[in-house]
């Protein structure tokens, strides 16, 4: 039998979609070594209820408040022993060999410590998921919207322009299918909870290459991804949760200008041309989410001001 793989699976209010994303993994080719663990932020739908499968071996840990992606990654790993921990979206589907050819890549070099796969859509289309290390200028870029306007001066934040059909090194992989040597995830202190969700992902592959090892794209693990799965219905909170991240990222590797300079750009261009957009459609919820995430912004910067990430 293969060794244990510890699967770490953070849910909150994905329906459906995590039973979906469990059955896959007991579908899978390494199930039998497979140590699941789903840590629930504080769900109100009922999903993490029920969740026991036969030849699954599953923990649910229940928290009673939303703690973040990236703290209760950390709580999972923190339940297991296995030298491998693969962190995974609820609303992915594994394919039957997909998980172990993620872990072949893995295993096929020891300077590789962090292995994503080839994501997805329901129709067999790739995502462009792999993405470059930002600058502290492609961010405030980025945030300017210079990478749409411009797009052959300002490259994107993922790798568009490569169809992902090929396994090669690559600067960051996404969260939603995320494994990892569980040695690096020790020594490099694991996500960094200070970022609540987004970014923390290509942190944390940031800080694996500084200390040596590779992030590596494996092709042929392709898995289903539907994307904003579990975020979807609450907009407002979303785009603040990325923009505070994005931020903080940018304070955390390129220093207190480049952070000022993200949070300027988000406030002076990003929010109201959001806001621009939807009130041209003539979406009031939309504009809505927006003014609302603006707020919650303003409210977060004493904070983010007097401690950022430093």
């Amino acid at each position: 039998m293969r060794a244990p793989l510890d699967v770490v699976i953070v849910n909150w209010n994905a329906g459906e979609q995590l039973r979906a994303c469990l059955a896959s993994l007991a579908a899978s080719a390494d199930a039998a070594a497979l140590r699941v663990v789903v840590v629930d932020n504080a769900s109100t739908d009922g999903s993490a209820d029920g969740l026991d499968r036969p030849g699954l071996a599953l923990t649910v840990l229940r928290n009673a408040e939303n703690r973040g992606f990236a703290r209760a990654c950390n709580q999972g790993a923190a339940l297991g022993r296995a030298e491998a921990i693969l962190f995974l979206n609820p609303d992915t589907q594994v394919s039957r060999d997909g998980i172990a050819a993620a872990r072949a890549a893995l295993e096929a070099d020891p300077r590789t410590g962090i292995v994503g796969a080839r994501l997805v859509d329901d129709e067999g289309r790739t995502h462009r998921t792999c993405a470059r290390h930002p600058t502290g200028a492609r961010l405030v870029a980025h945030t300017l919207f210079l990478d749409r306007l411009l797009p052959g001066r300002v490259p994107p934040h993922f790798l568009l322009d490569w169809d992902h059909a090929e396994t090669r090194p690559v600067d960051a992989v996404m969260g939603a299918f995320l494994m990892i040597r569980r040695p690096l995830f020790e020594r490099l202190g694991g996500f960094d909870e200070r970022f609540f969700v987004y970014w923390e992902d290509a942190d944390l592959c940031a800080r694996a290459g500084a200390a040596g090892f590779a992030v590596c794209h494996a092709a042929a693990a392709e898995i289903r991804h539907r994307g904003q799965g579990t975020t979807e219905a609450v907009k407002d909170r979303r785009l603040f949760y990325f923009l505070r991240a994005q931020a903080l990222y940018a304070d955390k590797h390129h220093g207190r200008a480049a952070f000022l300079a993200v949070l300027a750009a988000a406030f002076a261009v990003n929010l109201p041309v959001r806001f621009g957009r939807a009130a041209l459609r003539g979406s009031a919820q939309e504009a809505g989410a927006v003014i609302r995430a603006g707020r919650m912004l303003a409210g977060a910067l004493p904070g983010l001001l007097t401690r950022g990430v430093r």
